[in-house]
């Protein structure tokens, strides 16, 4: 990633929020033409009861073309990739604008060294904390519960 771009992007700090809650903010700034960086993917979280969340995502994996399944759908079990695809089903992506604007999206997991010295913004409003009592489970445990970073 160019310099350039990191200057322009609004960079987002995914630390203890609220997945489907950010996740709205950011496409909101996508489809307004801005360019959005979203680090620390892996800690975002998704509130409810971790164990009927995970069965949830296993069940979702399982969908799948019987007669080639490599041809799709295609499930993603990285925490990145998690995290666009639940942006990508908040824009209109089948349509020219929500192409563009999904094109002008960058998530990481960790913060990379480019980013470290860069002011990340937060979302009060998508806060974990501020949901009292809430159970929860952050995107790197459904994906390691999912098979992420089995094979190292």
């Amino acid at each position: 990633m160019k310099v350039r771009d990191v200057e322009d992007s609004i960079v987002i700090d995914a630390t203890d929020l609220v997945l489907g809650r950010m996740a709205s903010v950011v496409a909101k700034h996508l489809l307004n033409g801005e360019r959005v960086t979203v680090i620390n993917a892996e800690k975002a979280v998704v509130t409810g009861n971790p164990r009927f969340i995970i069965e949830r995502y296993k069940k979702f994996l399982r969908i799948r073309t019987l007669t080639a399944p490599w041809k799709g759908p295609i499930h993603h079990r990285r925490p990145d990739m998690l995290v666009r695809r639940t942006i990508r089903g908040m824009l209109p992506w089948k349509k020219t604008r929500g192409k563009e604007a999904y094109k002008r999206l960058r998530v990481y997991i960790g913060t990379p060294e480019f980013l470290s010295g860069v002011n990340a913004q937060t979302i009060p409003d998508a806060h974990v904390s501020d949901k009292v009592e809430a159970k929860f489970i952050r995107i790197g445990d459904i994906s390691r519960e999912l098979g992420w970073g089995m094979r190292r």
